[in-house]
């Protein structure tokens, strides 16, 4: 495969993400939000797609999923802060922002995804993806302060 294209079988992006429930010491069901990585290219978003469900197995059709670069682009080097500050305004405000523009996706995409509008939810814990070309993979996890 090419060295920009991801592993179509997403196993960077499975990686990242097994080792971010591992060092937080979280069970995939406790995800409550995904912030996908979400570039809308078709290998890309196949590929993390692909990632999520064998990493959260049965609860990966029932985890919200939305990306950031909908509204914002790709913003390179500063697209996973952004995107961090994102998820943490989604635990703050309990409201997981859409993917605007997505209209379509590919019938192998087939999570729930958030289209368009905004969606009240409870979350606890989010992940938030980040991955880059020639395996750069990275997810972060983010709890919900509890006083």
């Amino acid at each position: 495969f090419h060295m920009t294209a991801p592993r179509p079988d997403g196993r960077g992006a499975m990686s990242a993400m097994q080792k971010a429930l591992a060092d937080g010491g979280v069970k995939p069901e406790d995800i409550g939000y995904i912030n996908a990585h979400g570039t809308s290219t078709g290998l890309g978003d196949i590929a993390e797609t692909k990632a999520i469900k064998r990493v959260f197995g049965d609860h990966a059709y029932k985890v919200p999923v939305s990306s950031t670069k909908s509204m914002v682009g790709h913003c390179l080097g500063a697209a996973g802060g952004i995107e961090f500050i994102a998820v943490v305004n989604t635990l703050l405000d309990q409201k997981i922002h859409p993917t605007i523009n997505l209209d379509n996706p590919d019938a192998e995409c087939d999570l729930d995804y958030v289209p368009k509008v905004a969606r009240n939810a409870s979350v606890r814990y989010a992940m938030s993806n980040s991955f880059g070309f020639g395996g750069h993979n990275v997810s972060v996890l983010v709890k919900r302060f509890e006083a």
